[in-house]
């Protein structure tokens, strides 16, 4: 049984003894009432005096088990009837704590907390400075003032293992919320803290997609789980779970298992799993799969041509595995998917039809869902800050990542919400997903 549980039971039990002991007060004194009004006069009123003092003491003594009687002179005993059946204490989940702990929480924060607390954004344009290395005062001031959900950090950021722990420990002691500490630590190339700290490198997606044994990539997702741990991370941009339909797509290129549908969705499934495994959150991308778009959204536009339904058979599966390992984020892509949103040039990172009616309604999804970087260019070069993050809210995303100006980007959202543009309750619904995520690990099972 947890600790709450024992304490709701501690807390039956004293208003128990207290019912007893106000019984035993109030038949008491109504009996010695009505002996000293028989008796009159003054004999009646000292007697009256004498035993009310009397049976206050003894009931004030009461501090035993309900079981236990009360001493009270034998002529004003009466027999106190406790009810047959007492009701059983009050038996919660884990679910039902893990609700009521995230809504205490988002119940007691105003409403310019809830708005930061959608974004993970990079340390500099939290603190407003060139290059972050450390969490000291700006770090601290800028968190009062902009509580956001998370920060991430790349190669710039890491310098030391020393260097990264106190880094991360400072700002976690710093944020007044539970915060994500996130990175993009995937396999091969993409992976910051390897690269910056100069470890033995991990294999690649497309090595692990070609080695048959899928405990393979569980080992290699293993070792960054635990070495993200040790450093004080605890969100992991990765795995990549596009699959590879085009070769001539750079942006994804080595980062997929490969061509297979089914093979890199064990993969990915057996990379969720490691990182679960080691107590570090996990983030599929780039949703519905943009393995076959025909750019990269770093540089500009991209789309894929795929029609809706060889997307449902073959790019999706990936990202359904991945929730039925238990993924705690997916991150949906900025390219282009015109047989799912029917515009040609509507980034899927701000499509409905994408993140609500695909995501959440047919793949049954309800964890957090996060925009990919805003600051690229297939969004950047055609929306502000304030555009791209409220449209992306109204689309269904939960979390914003890296805006331009994530300033202009907060202040926009702020002022959706106070305009009625965005409902208060869509920005409660939001954070309630991904309070559920950073609380569930603090609920113990009983």
């Amino acid at each position: 049984m947890s600790e709450r549980n024992k304490k709701n039971d501690s807390k039956k039990v004293i208003r128990k003894k207290r019912r007893v002991r106000n019984q035993i007060i109030a038949y008491g004194v109504v009996t010695i009432i009505l002996i000293g009004l028989g008796i009159g006069g003054y004999i009646g009123v000292s007697r009256l005096s004498k035993e009310i003092d009397q049976l206050t003491e003894a009931a004030a003594e009461t501090t035993q088990e309900e079981t236990e009687s009360v001493t009270i002179p034998e002529e004003n005993q009466i027999e106190i009837v406790e009810p047959e059946t007492e009701s059983e204490p009050v038996e919660y989940s884990k679910e039902e704590l893990l609700e009521e702990l995230v809504q205490s929480c988002i119940d007691e924060m105003p409403l310019e907390d809830k708005v930061a607390g959608l974004f993970v954004v990079t340390p500099e344009s939290l603190t407003g400075t060139d290059k972050v290395i450390k969490a000291g005062d700006a770090t601290k001031e800028a968190l009062a003032k902009y509580p956001v959900g998370g920060l991430i950090y790349f190669k710039q950021n890491i310098q030391s293992e020393e260097q990264i722990k106190e880094m991360l420990a400072n700002t976690k002691e710093y944020s007044k919320y539970p915060i994500f500490l996130a990175v993009d630590e995937e396999l091969g190339e993409v992976a910051r803290v390897q690269s910056a700290l100069q470890l033995d490198k991990t294999k690649t997606a497309k090595e692990l997609g070609e080695i048959s044994d899928v405990q393979a990539t569980k080992d290699e997702y293993g070792i960054i789980g635990n070495r993200l741990l040790e450093y004080g991370f605890n969100l992991d941009f990765a795995p990549v779970a596009d699959i590879l339909l085009d070769e001539n797509n750079k942006a994804i290129g080595d980062r997929s298992f490969g061509q297979d549908t089914k093979i890199v969705s064990e993969r990915v499934s057996a990379s969720v799993e490691a990182l679960n495994d080691c107590g570090v959150f996990s983030c599929l991308k780039h949703f519905p799969g943009q393995g076959a778009a025909n750019g990269d959204t770093h540089e500009g536009i991209a789309a894929t041509t795929r029609s809706a339904d060889d997307i449902r058979a073959n790019e999706l599966q990936p990202f359904v595995s991945g929730i039925s390992a238990g993924t705690n984020m997916i991150m949906v892509g900025h390219f282009a998917a015109e047989s799912l949103t029917g515009d040609s040039a509507l980034p899927c990172s701000l499509s409905k039809e994408v993140m609500t009616d695909l995501l959440r309604g047919e793949c049954q999804y309800d964890g957090v869902i996060i925009t990919d970087a805003l600051a690229m260019s297939a969004i950047s070069d055609y929306y502000t800050s304030k555009e791209a993050a409220v449209k992306a809210l109204k689309a269904g995303a939960d979390m914003l990542l890296m805006p331009s100006d994530f300033e202009e980007a907060y202040n926009g959202v702020l002022e959706a919400v106070k305009e009625g543009t965005i409902d208060e309750q869509r920005i409660d619904d939001s954070l309630a997903r991904v309070y559920r995520v950073k609380y569930a690990s603090t609920i113990e099972d009983e």
